[in-house]
């Protein structure tokens, strides 16, 4: 995988902003944050993106794929403010399910998801390298 910074752009934080890489691509629908019963465990904005992420990591196993495969990602959150004031706990939980590494990544504002009580829906393109 190869990260794409173009010569004289400022590096982001937390993304990259192109990612090159060859491989078996792994693509993974809209993540929410409900269990496998078809609960969801959280209220929270945090809550969901952190069940939402663990769905990623499960759909990306069985593949045999792992976050460290992600390329990219697009976030659809249903509140701006509440993305933004839940941050630190977003960000820890991606950390620790996803880990620190730069792939392309997009967080869109929607007024609503599918399910009435999502408030985050996260899709993933992996590459296993060849």
């Amino acid at each position: 995988m190869q990260v794409l910074l173009p010569p004289g752009w400022p590096r982001p934080r937390g993304y990259a902003n192109g990612v090159a890489a060859t491989g078996r691509m792994v693509f993974v629908a809209g993540m929410i944050g409900w269990d496998t019963e078809g609960r969801f465990p959280s209220s929270t904005m945090a809550g969901q993106a952190r069940t939402a992420l663990e769905n990623v990591v499960a759909v990306l196993t069985e593949a045999g794929a792992k976050p460290e495969h992600i390329v990219r990602m697009t976030w659809y959150v249903t509140s701006k403010r509440e993305y933004l004031d839940q941050g630190r706990e977003i960000g820890a939980a991606f950390r620790e399910l996803i880990g620190s590494f730069n792939a392309a990544m997009s967080a869109v504002e929607v007024s609503a998801l599918m399910e009435d009580q999502a408030k985050v829906e996260i899709e993933v393109t992996a590459v296993i390298p060849e």
